[in-house]
């Protein structure tokens, strides 16, 4: 039990369906525990909340964090967080992807731009990031040297906007002025596949505006 007090992250891959406008794909996504042998912080527990669950153990979970409203990231948090027994947080511009899966009912609160979340002596900061989603949310880290992009930044580029609430102008703009301005060795721990830096995606602003006109 050595490592109590020093946050670390854990990754799990949980496999599923996205589906929205009237489309469904399978994904993997990426589930993230960020803590130590105590407490944990869960951000997107997608697609199979006993798997994330075991992965979580014994520890307390003081909050479940998600990066936007989509239903491969949210279909199963209320499940999962019935199962740890934390609150599920969005932020509110998403309510209405929330509404999509969850009809009648609400988050257990919201999150803010700004707002800290502290787990294990490291504090994970909210960074509003809308485009591929209106309430899409970032999470960074700075003690962790990490920033948790949901799907607004991948490795080779921004996330989808070709779908409804999302626009492209607007994850650009995010991406480049909350995200681009974070040291360049920052890793961005994404929602879906590899991990990449920051440093490693800002020189290709450019080519990202290019290619989405």
């Amino acid at each position: 039990m050595g490592a109590e007090g020093r946050a670390r992250i854990e990754r799990l891959v949980t496999s599923g369906t996205f589906s929205l406008d009237g489309g469904t794909w399978d994904v993997d996504n990426n589930v993230w525990i960020v803590g130590d042998d105590a407490e944990a912080i869960v951000i997107d527990p997608a697609h199979d909340a006993g798997a994330v669950a075991d992965a979580v153990g014994d520890r307390t979970v003081t909050a479940v964090l998600l990066t936007h409203g989509h239903d491969d990231h949210i279909r199963h948090a209320r499940e999962f967080a019935d199962k740890v027994g934390a609150p599920v947080l969005l932020h509110p511009a998403d309510l209405m992807l929330w509404d999509a899966v969850y009809p009648g009912t609400a988050p257990d609160a919201e999150i803010a731009d700004g707002e800290v979340f502290s787990v294990a002596g490291s504090e994970l900061v909210a960074i509003h990031t809308p485009g591929h989603s209106p309430g899409s949310v970032c999470f960074r880290a700075e003690s962790l040297g990490t920033v948790f992009t949901g799907d607004t930044l991948f490795q080779g580029g921004p996330g989808a906007t070709g779908r409804s609430y999302s626009d492209f102008p607007t994850i650009i703009e995010s991406i480049r002025t909350r995200l681009l301005t974070l040291p360049g060795d920052t890793e961005v721990n994404t929602g879906h596949g590899d991990s990449t830096t920051v440093g490693a995606e800002a020189p290709h602003l450019q080519e990202w505006i290019a290619r989405g006109h």
